[in-house]
């Protein structure tokens, strides 16, 4: 009982909080964008490491002035937060992952680029291996037939948490660094070529 209590109390208050110290950090920032002026307006796949999640929503608002996009979360209480964390700028979520419910989510994920929605997925996640990509969005790309977008976020200053994906939280008064691809199609392509590209793109700009 004390469990569902805390948690319940935490969905109420940590994903604002959480809004708006993800806005501070912006803020108090400098920005590079190392990216194309433009994405075309058809739904697109914006892809980046589980770990560099967190500026996302800023970097998606740079293509998107009006939000139209569900971003794939895991159903656990983390994911939970971080789906009642987005809503705060605008963005829906798709509960699940490509690893567990696979085929549902895929579904979910293919028919919401059908009704326009951008999807916001990361590849490794929601669990891993780090920097490894999963077959799901390839099957997504490929079956809404919808091109793909990859990010990276480097900030100069920032904690890194020990988690799997060694979560990156910047740190205020830094350089967030985005660096993103121009959109890529992975149609035509067996699984492993289309996972090749993915994983080249995505592992550009480490340090």
């Amino acid at each position: 009982m004390a469990k569902r209590f805390f948690r319940a109390l935490a969905l109420l208050v940590v994903p604002f909080l959480a809004s708006l110290f993800i806005r501070f950090i912006y803020a108090t920032n400098k920005k590079n964008f190392y990216a194309p002026l433009s994405i075309p307006e058809e739904p697109t796949i914006f892809a980046c490491w589980h770990g560099e999640l967190l500026m996302l929503p800023y970097l998606y608002s740079r293509y998107r002035k009006t939000p139209h996009a569900k971003v794939l979360i895991s159903s656990h209480f983390d994911g939970m937060l971080i789906s009642k964390t987005i809503t705060y700028f605008g963005l829906g979520t798709i509960a699940g992952s490509t690893n567990r419910n696979a085929t549902r989510v895929l579904m979910q994920g293919i028919r919401a680029i059908k009704d326009g929605y951008d999807i916001g997925i990361t590849p490794d996640g929601p669990k891993g291996p780090r920097h490894e990509v999963a077959d799901g969005i390839i099957a997504m790309a490929q079956k809404a037939e919808a091109k793909i977008v990859l990010v990276r976020m480097t900030p100069t200053k920032f904690w890194q948490l020990s988690s799997w994906d060694r979560f990156t939280i910047p740190k205020p008064f830094g350089t967030l660094n985005y660096y993103v691809s121009s959109p890529l199609d992975v149609r035509g392509l067996d699984m492993q070529s289309a996972k090749k590209m993915i994983q080249e793109g995505l592992k550009k700009h480490e340090e």
